[in-house]
C-alpha cells in the first residue's frame, strides 16, 4: 500500500520527534500589485522612482520587474540608462526582489532613412535580393542567381 503525501510527511516528522499536527505550513505570499493610478503616483516618495520625470517607479517587486523589461525600450542617452539601470537594481536589493538578472543599460541603435532610401528598401527588387541573400545562408551550396530573378 503507497502512503500519500500527507502521510508520507507526518511519518517524517514523527521520525525526527516532532508533532505533526503542531507543524505550520508556511507558504509564500504571491505579491499582488495594482495598477498605479496618477492620484497613487502622486502619494509616493521621491526616492521610489528611478529615472527623471518619475519615469519609473519602483515601489514593489512587480513594477521594479517592469521597470528592467521597460529600460531596454527606453530612448534614454547610455549614461542616463546606467543611473536609471542602478537605481532599478539598488531598489530591487531594497524590497528583496527575487530577480534572476540586474537591469542592464542597453543602446540599441536605429537606421534613420531618407524618402528615397525607404522607397528602395520597400521595392519588390531589394526583397527578391534579401529573401535570395538570406536563402543562401540557410543553404549550403546555393548560388546566388540575380540574372534570372528580375
Amino acid at each position: 500500500m503507497e502512503q500519500t503525501l500527507k502521510e508520507a510527511i507526518e511519518a517524517a516528522y514523527k521520525a525526527i520527534g516532532k508533532d505533526p499536527k503542531k507543524v505550520i505550513y508556511k507558504y509564500p505570499k504571491k505579491e499582488k500589485s495594482k495598477k498605479l493610478t496618477t492620484k497613487d503616483r502622486k502619494k509616493l516618495k521621491k526616492s521610489v522612482y528611478c529615472g527623471p520625470d518619475k519615469s519609473f517607479p519602483c515601489n514593489d517587486c512587480k513594477h521594479v520587474a517592469i521597470a528592467k523589461t521597460y529600460l531596454a525600450r527606453s530612448k534614454f542617452s547610455k549614461a542616463t540608462k546606467e543611473k536609471i539601470a542602478a537605481c532599478i537594481n539598488r531598489r530591487a536589493k531594497e524590497l528583496k526582489c527575487n530577480v534572476s538578472k540586474l537591469a542592464k543599460a542597453e543602446v540599441k541603435t536605429y537606421i534613420t532613412m531618407d524618402k528615397d532610401e525607404r522607397k528602395l528598401y520597400n521595392s519588390k527588387i531589394f526583397n527578391t535580393t534579401r529573401k535570395l541573400v538570406n536563402s543562401s545562408f540557410r543553404e549550403e551550396g546555393a548560388d546566388l542567381d540575380f540574372l534570372g530573378c528580375c
